[in-house]
């Protein structure tokens, strides 16, 4: 096992984005997470790193205590600028080219207050005493009345302020280093703004406000690639929607069609047209709509696979000189399986993907804080290791 973090890191988006497009024939493996657990980076930065570790704060919002004439907003803005200092060099220093960016995101989802609130199970390693879970019932917008309510104004003041967050973290980006920049649509309708059930019914009880509010998140998403993508730090537009299960789409393809995939058609381009690729994470069994992604959508990469459904290797055969593979790791097998098979299987999936270029390796979602922080030391290092055996 290599020592991590890596001794004189080299990070080259440039050639990442070549070897992504299929420009060129990898000559080592290139790496991408949408997303690491606070937990495991705090393990990791305070016993590999040997560093203290710094918490994410939320920097706008209703839980921000936004207030520039407050000593507690000063400080919150000081805490947050060392968070982001940290985040950025321990991507740096785990060997990756670019980190994904939320700050949107997580500052848009502060206005939830309709989320489940549970617990992780005791046995796993780094329990979570609080895990908001998606609202499976009816979320914050169910009428046109709740739709007027909404805080849209202090969502749009979000859009407004990201271009200096962008500007920060770009001063802070190591050569060869760029930001992914991470927004989401269908995700946040779903899980929060109307909920699960709210989506379902109102699609036949009232489809206009369904459609209002894609519409306005949509637009809210929109305007903020259009700040980012020009943006010199930006190096590419990573929209992140869960859209399906194990065997289909959440809503029918029509529906998609209908009321989301007209944004993403916007999404692309507008990060094609300064030159960016836009890649998209999903969640999901994505074969009924893979040709509108590639053919329609012109997404230049995909992300989030998972073996019982949707294993990566079998993308690749499928639509490997298409479109870009990024991840695969199955997160089940990576949290189960001892080193020596994990070794085993990472080195089966880069067989299949590594050849031809246009793959990324990664964990087949995110780098979940219930998966042994060793396992993902081991993913990691079976792609170092990869063109030296």
């Amino acid at each position: 096992m290599r020592k991590f973090p890596i001794e004189n890191p080299a990070p080259d988006f440039d050639y990442l984005l070549e070897v992504m497009g299929g420009k060129k024939e990898p000559g080592r493996v290139l790496f991408c997470e949408m997303l690491i657990d606070e937990e495991i980076k705090k393990f990791i930065i305070e016993n590999h790193f040997e560093e203290e570790n710094y918490p994410p704060v939320v920097t706008f919002g209703p839980k921000s205590g936004d207030d520039p004439e407050n000593s507690d907003s000063i400080e919150n803005k000081e805490a947050a600028e060392k968070y982001y200092r940290q985040l950025i060099n321990f991507y740096y220093r785990m060997g990756y080219s670019f980190l994904a960016d939320y700050e949107f995101l997580v500052n848009f989802q502060s206005f939830n207050t309709v989320s489940r609130i549970g617990k992780d199970p005791d046995h796993v390693q780094f329990a979570r005493e609080t895990r908001h879970w998606a609202q499976e019932g009816r979320g914050l917008i169910q009428t046109w009345e709740d739709f007027e309510k909404f805080p849209w104004k202090e969502s749009e003041e979000l859009v407004e302020r990201y271009g200096d967050h962008i500007d920060f973290l770009t001063r802070n980006l190591p050569d060869g280093m760029k930001l992914a920049v991470v927004g989401s649509v269908l995700e946040q309708v779903m899980e929060w703004i109307m909920g699960y059930e709210g989506v379902m019914y109102n699609v036949y009880d009232d489809p206009g406000l369904v459609g209002a509010v894609f519409d306005r998140v949509g637009k809210l998403v929109y305007d903020l690639y259009v700040i980012a993508a020009p943006m010199e730090g930006v190096g590419v537009i990573w929209h992140g929607d869960d859209l399906g299960y194990k065997t289909g789409t959440i809503l029918s393809p029509a529906h998609l069609r209908k009321w989301v995939f007209p944004w993403f058609r916007k999404y692309a381009r507008v990060a094609h047209d300064n030159n960016k690729p836009v890649w998209y994470h999903a969640c999901g069994n994505k074969d009924e709509v893979m040709e509108d992604f590639i053919e329609d959508i012109q997404f230049d990469a995909i992300h989030s696979f998972e073996d019982p459904s949707y294993p990566v290797t079998e993308y690749k055969k499928r639509y490997g000189d298409r479109i870009g593979l990024m991840g695969g790791v199955d997160i089940d097998r990576m949290t189960r399986l001892n080193e020596d098979e994990l070794r085993k299987y990472v080195r089966g999936i880069l067989d299949v993907c590594v050849p031809g270029g246009r793959y990324l390796l990664g964990s087949g979602n995110s780098v979940c804080n219930y998966i042994p922080v060793n396992n993902y030391l081991v993913m990691m290092d079976e792609g170092f290791n990869y063109f030296r055996s």
